[in-house]
């Protein structure tokens, strides 16, 4: 799994998986192992067709409990418990069908229960996450959009297939989706939403300050601590831009993105967008000087036994949307230092006018730059301040949210 979706904090959760009669059925089982790794439990649910290319057995060799089958327990594979059809229902977070066949659509949008899976949706409490594969033109036939629509009008999560080649060779929409976007819609449905109605921009990554036609002055940073950020807000409900720079890693179609390259291009993606948010995380490593430009050719070396090159400053993002801050605005300021981690980062926190300042020491293999762990300082403008020990980026992130909701 992707460092920056590798979520942990899900013990007590628990998730409930619709596995219907596709090719795309054996991808459920990735599924149950990134549910796993969250720590949630995982039950699931396999229609008759689905175990004509999936067995039961192999949920449960992954962790999955129970795993249903058929409605009636007299029946070859049917669930052991007599309220099977009302269990999910009763004791799961969130109920994910994927995938999902146009029969199961069908089944969903009339209200049918003549199976244990139809059943247990029908009995399930809360929005659907529903993700559907079939062949291109079933999923265009009139009755598919039909029900597809209704389903979306009912409010369950609806999760649009894939555009490609499909299992019988035809070019077009049916495909199953990325697996990893149904996994975060997946997780967002286990997630208390509250972060919901909140508009929230992360800078991440480096920037890059072209000197001359092949060459720029950058940093090492990646970007995972950013992503860590931009897929938790989602996950707790936020509306979430995120402006990148280059490298930064894959984020989910779910989380706005804005790619820039030099911190001038930075600051203007996120002066423009900072007016309408409520908090901004800067997690960005920017440049804080710029070469000045040789030109778009590329400078030859000519016998020179030395190169000076002359740097202009770049504009203090941080600062000077800091300066911007509205009352209802937040800001959370990263700041990455090789010595004296307490003491900067506390002159950050007044000097940049933010809320919450985090100093993380780069350099070293567990921490920083190029890591998916982060050893960090966090102060804030109460003064409280804590030290938190190597622990991945993902699980600093997700504290440093809580602790912005405390403020």
């Amino acid at each position: 799994m992707l460092t920056h979706l590798a979520f942990k904090g899900y013990l007590g959760r628990r998730m409930h998986l619709g596995v219907c009669g596709s090719i795309a059925a054996y991808k459920a089982l990735d599924l149950v192992r990134m549910f796993r790794d969250t720590g949630a439990d995982v039950g699931a649910t396999l229609t008759d067709a689905a175990r004509k290319f999936v067995t039961p057995l192999s949920f449960e060799a992954l962790g999955a409990s129970p795993v249903h089958g058929a409605m009636f327990p007299a029946e070859d594979g049917g669930s052991e418990h007599v309220f099977g059809h009302l269990m999910p229902g009763e004791s799961c977070h969130a109920f994910l069908i994927a995938p999902a066949t146009a029969s199961t659509l069908a089944r969903l949008a009339c209200g049918l229960a003549d199976d244990m899976l139809s059943c247990q949706a029908l009995a399930f409490p809360a929005p659907l996450v529903i993700a559907p594969a079939m062949n291109p033109r079933m999923w265009h036939n009139a009755a598919t959009q039909e029900n597809w629509a209704r389903l979306k009008a009912r409010g369950h999560v609806c999760i649009e297939p894939g555009c490609g080649r499909t299992a019988c060779m035809e070019e077009g929409q049916g495909r199953l989706a990325d697996l990893n976007e149904i996994y975060l819609y997946g997780l967002r449905a286990m997630t208390p939403q509250d972060l919901a109605g909140k508009r929230v921009m992360i800078t991440l990554g480096p920037t890059r300050e072209k000197w001359d036609g092949v060459r720029f002055w950058s940093n090492p940073s990646t970007g995972t601590m950013g992503a860590c950020f931009a897929v938790a807000a989602w996950l707790r409900g936020a509306t979430v831009h995120a402006v990148a720079g280059p490298g930064v890693p894959w984020l989910p179609a779910m989380v706005q993105r804005h790619d820039v390259a030099s911190a001038r291009q930075m600051f203007e993606a996120a002066e423009g967008l900072w007016p309408a948010m409520d908090i901004g995380v800067f997690t960005a490593a920017v440049a804080d000087y710029s070469p000045v430009p040789y030109g778009d050719e590329k400078f030859k070396k000519g016998g020179a036994e030395e190169l000076v090159v002359r740097f202009t400053p770049t504009t203090d993002i941080l600062k000077t949307l800091g300066a911007a801050k509205g009352a209802h605005q937040r800001i959370v300021g990263f700041a990455a230092e090789t010595s004296a981690m307490p003491e900067n980062a506390r002159k950050k926190l007044r000097a940049k006018n933010a809320d919450m300042v985090v100093g993380n020491i780069v350099g070293r293999p567990d921490s920083g730059f190029q890591s998916p762990t982060n050893e960090v300082f966090v102060t804030d403008r109460n003064g409280r301040q804590e030290e938190w020990p190597v622990q991945p980026k993902t699980e600093v992130a997700w504290r440093v949210l809580d602790w912005l909701l405390q403020l």
